[in-house]
């Protein structure tokens, strides 16, 4: 197996070991007939803020599971194949810093789901992109604009559709990413700089007796 297909497969370990608990975490409610919103976000009070580590694993129902599932495994993915060297703090930075975030800041609800750290690596992957300049990454962020651009949306109340969605969590998974890619662009990956030796070339002609313009015509 070459360099490249292995760091491919690493890349989807931690996204798909993710998935996977919040997966276990809906087979649990269903076996056990149990409904664990208690795990999720409420914002101000002390009975929600263990949720700030919960909540990214439970979900309302299985289309909300799924519909969180596939991006998180796409961008996920992205962000570990791309920028391994910051990814797991880049990763757990957008987790505590979304939910630290909706439970000074929203609603008085319960907010659950994983769609705040989505929201937050699709905005890490689009700015970073945007910043670096670099060609593999520039890929990456007109993917992300392609396919989860009509996310913005999501952060805006008055403009979405489901009114028991956590917007606050888009918006604060959004920023987090948008403040992580500026905090981190110096770190990770780099756009390729050249450097060309015009001074040399200068130098050597200024030193070049014979050069034609400084022979004299007879």
């Amino acid at each position: 197996m070459n360099t490249e297909k292995r760091e491919l497969i690493h890349s989807l370990v931690f996204p798909a070991f993710f998935i996977f608990v919040m997966w276990l975490f809906k087979i649990v409610e269903i076996i056990f007939n149990v409904d664990l919103v208690f795990l999720g976000i409420f914002p101000l009070k002390a009975e929600g803020l263990s949720g700030i580590l919960t909540s990214p694993f439970i979900h309302g129902d299985f289309s909300h599971l799924i519909s969180n599932s596939f991006p998180l495994l796409i961008l996920g993915a992205s962000l570990f194949y791309f920028y391994r060297k910051i990814a797991y703090k880049v990763f757990f930075l957008i987790y505590l810093l979304t939910g630290l975030w909706v439970w000074f800041g929203a609603r008085d609800a319960w907010h659950i789901g994983a769609s705040g750290i989505v929201y937050g690596l699709a905005s890490f992957l689009f700015i970073s992109g945007l910043i670096r300049k670099n060609p593999r990454l520039m890929a990456i962020t007109f993917f992300v604009a392609f396919f989860y651009g009509s996310m913005i949306w999501g952060i805006f109340p008055d403009f979405f559709p489901f009114k028991n969605i956590s917007w606050e969590g888009h918006l604060m998974g959004l920023i987090s990413g948008l403040v992580l890619a500026i905090f981190y662009r110096k770190e990770g990956p780099q756009r390729k700089l050249y450097s060309w030796d015009f001074e040399d070339e200068e130098d050597d002609d200024e030193d070049d007796e014979n050069a034609y313009w400084k022979v004299k015509n007879k």
